[in-house]
């Protein structure tokens, strides 16, 4: 009776250590155990074996329960989202450039029909509007010669100083004073008594034709135009057209001179310098020996050549280089007035129309009371 409980001792620690082994050894082990500690009687009447069995499945199950809880979260970590694979059912993309066709569909845009055109006509080359070889070559301007910019930059600041002063004052008064038939009238007057210096200076030049016209005008509107106040010459086909001697040395061969910048004069070259001397003694105003009446009539010249450059001054301001504009403008207008007429004569119709008029806005040398010609 004692070896019993002895043997059901023994027994109870071998089935306590199964359900370890059983895990070890696979579901089969752990199964047949619990069938032989299911035969084995208890002391008390029930099947100790039957203890062990209620505590093996509840083991099992739950390492089965993790084991599945682990391989559901495998499964999730490595099961692709949905649209990760399709870029159709993407959702939206991060902020950034949008991607180019090439980069969505990978194949390049199709050409615009400008596109396609152009390839048509040039072999799929890439048009380069900067160099493109089939535009005509730039204009070649001559530059300034000036050795004496640094007088010429003073004696510039001096005279815009007397024309902020006086003349541009004087100039807006008479606008604002005088009609503008009058001031149409005065301008006419002044223009008709250079023409005499013109025919002379185009005779000069080899143009005896532009020197009888310039003549029949100035005969024509001193006659008919009531002394150049009117100007019937221009309805005749008779249009004006300004010589003078700085042009008639140029047409000699003197084409490259210093620019200088003379006081009260403004813009000239040495060529016109010499011009200027050779002209005044054939100024009509300084025929007038009364002071009293030649003085005035100058002094009413150059406030109508500052009436007529008003319109340039909107042009000069905000300049970066007011000199640099100035010399450089005068001296493209000063070379065409030279050299127009052989480009007119070769056909050269590609001038502006600011340097086919052939006014003359500047200081004449009759308008000036005193020159070095005087007595």
């Amino acid at each position: 009776m004692c070896i019993l409980p002895l043997a059901l001792a023994i027994s109870a620690a071998g089935c306590a250590t199964t359900p370890v082994s059983a895990k070890s050894s696979g579901a089969t082990t752990g199964t047949t155990t619990s069938a032989a500690d299911a035969m084995t009687p208890a002391p008390d009447g029930s099947s100790q074996g039957g203890a062990a069995a209620d505590s093996e499945p509840a083991g099992t199950a739950d390492d089965t329960s993790v084991d599945s809880t682990a391989a559901d979260q495998l499964a999730a970590d490595t099961t692709p989202a949905a649209g990760d694979g399709d870029p159709a059912q993407a959702g939206p993309a991060p902020d950034g450039p949008a991607p180019t066709e090439l980069e969505r569909t990978g194949s390049p845009a199709e050409p615009t029909q400008a596109e396609a055109d152009f390839n048509a006509l040039y072999g799929g080359q890439t048009y380069n509007p900067v160099a493109d070889p089939t535009l005509p070559a730039p204009a070649q301007v001559p530059g300034a010669y000036d050795p004496w910019e640094r007088y010429n930059r003073k004696m510039h600041t001096f005279n815009n100083a007397v024309d902020r002063s006086i003349a541009r004052p004087l100039a807006r008064f008479y606008v604002a004073v005088t009609p503008r038939p009058v001031r149409l009238g005065v301008s006419n007057f002044f223009n008709n008594l250079g023409q005499p210096v013109s025919a002379v200076n185009a005779l000069l030049q080899g143009k005896p034709a532009q020197a009888g016209h310039s003549l029949g005008r100035f005969l024509l509107n001193s006659t008919l135009g009531i002394g150049g106040i009117f100007d019937p010459a221009s309805d005749a086909k008779l249009d004006r057209r300004s010589e003078d001697f700085g042009q008639t040395l140029g047409t000699w061969g003197w084409a490259r001179s210093r620019y200088v910048e003379l006081p009260l004069f403004g813009p000239r070259t040495v060529r016109d310098v010499f011009g200027m001397i050779g002209d005044a003694p054939l100024s009509p105003l300084r025929q007038v020996d009364e002071d009293a009446t030649r003085i005035p009539l100058q002094g009413l010249q150059l406030v109508d050549v500052r009436t007529q450059l008003l319109a340039t001054d909107s042009l000069r301001e905000g300049a970066a280089d007011d000199y640099a504009l100035v010399r450089d403008a005068w001296t493209q207008r000063r070379d065409y007035q030279i050299f127009g007429d052989r480009m007119r004569d070769d056909g050269d119709q590609s001038l502006p129309d600011y340097l086919r008029d052939d006014s003359n806005p500047q200081v004449p040398a009759g308008a000036m009371p005193v020159m070095p010609t005087d007595n």
